[in-house]
């Protein structure tokens, strides 16, 4: 980044006053008696109505509207740990996404604690406070036991979005994509690079979508991941197969599909000209991806290729799946995001794609015309029809999975199937 560019990002957080979010008040305050009402004597009242009844928490208070962003700051954006204090702006940015595009009202909270314990102690002492629960920027393989234990010991939606948000878009997008190739999910050879949160939790999603575990390779940094390894985690060993095939370039061998999220650079032009017919490239690490566009297109005119960046097309963006998630489980006073529910979003966001691109998704991204197709092949961030496809779909499947507690919003519209 250039050092204009670094200072009007730290301006653009320091000015005209420090961060980026701030609370706002939703009744009345202007006299005496609207004082007396929100805060004592009137108070009172929501009290016993609480403490007679905690589901009516929801109907007195904010909590069904908010949502904790929540780090340890050991893996913050690709910095990796530096401190929870450090990670507050990314997730006052979090908050700023909730806000922006699903209404919803965040508390960021940055724990200073590096013994996944005492992190797990905290977020479950301060539970009540929030109708669900984003964990973000922490590191594997604490996060998918930080994630486990919480979900269990609370009855409210916990949702590690490094994991489950990006596999939600990349399944999404690498649905519509293998369709556009002529393959299926069930035959497609898959080489995962990246063995972290987000490359275990999208190879969990596509196998419940009907992957073959056999035709999944999952590569880490010390090369495939098979059963010959003594050297691998609980999770890493639940990918183990048996094959010969020990680096990254024989992963990559025959493969239908790439999803990279590793490190900038690593894909050669060599390792993707050995890919299958047709192939299909997720080069997803930000801001350099695996292999650049450029010169993947230059060796081949047969694929079809996301990344995380916005100046590419076809952008894999979590900002597509949590806030709209979480609008469809606050909604239902969910008790989980469960994998129906994650599926639910999957098929939710598949759909749009495939629809007429609305004129306001046009405008702001300065286009004359846009289509599914290898170019398009996953939905647009701004484009306002999110709120009419996602929400609507997490809400139903909680209710039929037998997790909401409400029943299906009456002002929702039918879900899109």
């Amino acid at each position: 980044m250039s050092q204009d560019r670094k200072q009007a990002a730290l301006d653009y957080h320091a000015l005209p006053r420090p961060g980026k979010i701030a609370i706002e008040i939703t009744k009345p305050c202007n006299t005496q008696q609207d004082l007396a009402l929100a805060y004592t004597p009137g108070v009172a009242e929501p009290v016993r109505a609480i403490a007679e009844d905690s589901a009516n928490a929801y109907k007195y208070t904010a909590k069904g509207n908010l949502v904790g962003v929540i780090t340890d700051g050991t893996a913050v954006l690709g910095l990796g740990n530096v401190g929870a204090l450090a990670g507050k702006p990314v997730m006052e940015g979090k908050g700023v996404l909730f806000k922006r595009f699903a209404g919803i009202d965040v508390f960021d909270i940055e724990v200073n604690a590096q013994d996944p314990e005492d992190f797990i102690e905290t977020v479950v002492a301060i539970s009540p406070t929030f109708g669900g629960i984003n964990l973000e920027d922490i590191a594997a393989p604490h996060c998918f036991e930080i994630e486990r234990r919480l979900t269990e010991q609370l009855d409210i939606p916990v949702f590690h979005d490094d994991q489950h948000g990006t596999a939600i878009i990349i399944a999404a997008g690498l649905l519509n994509a293998l369709e556009l190739q002529g393959k299926t999910l069930a035959a497609a050879r898959i080489a995962c690079v990246g063995a972290g949160a987000a490359g275990l939790a999208s190879m969990r999603l596509l196998l419940a979508l009907g992957a073959t575990p056999g035709n999944i390779l999952l590569v880490d940094r010390k090369g495939v991941i098979h059963s010959g390894r003594d050297d691998l985690n609980q999770y890493k060993r639940e990918f183990a197969v048996d094959t010969d095939r020990v680096s990254m370039a024989d992963a990559l061998r025959d493969a239908d599909v790439f999803i990279g999220v590793s490190g900038p650079d690593i894909m050669t032009a060599d390792m993707l000209l050995s890919m299958a017919p047709r192939p299909i490239v997720f080069a997803l690490s930000n801001p350099d991806p695996e292999i650049r566009p450029e010169i993947a297109l230059k060796a081949r005119n047969d694929l079809i290729m996301a990344t995380g960046r916005s100046d590419y097309p076809n952008q894999v963006n979590n900002v597509l799946g949590f806030p709209f998630i979480f609008r469809g489980a606050l909604d239902v006073h969910a008790r989980t995001i469960n994998q129906a529910m994650q599926i639910a979003a999957v098929h939710a966001l598949r759909l749009l794609a495939r629809e007429d691109v609305h004129p306001e998704v046009l405008k702001a991204y300065n286009l004359n015309t846009l289509e599914f197709g290898p170019d398009y092949i996953i939905p647009k961030p701004l484009d306002p029809r999110l709120m009419d496809f996602v929400p609507p779909a997490i809400a139903k499947a909680a209710v039929d999975s037998g997790v909401a507690r409400a029943p299906y919003p009456a002002h929702y519209p039918q879900p899109k199937t």
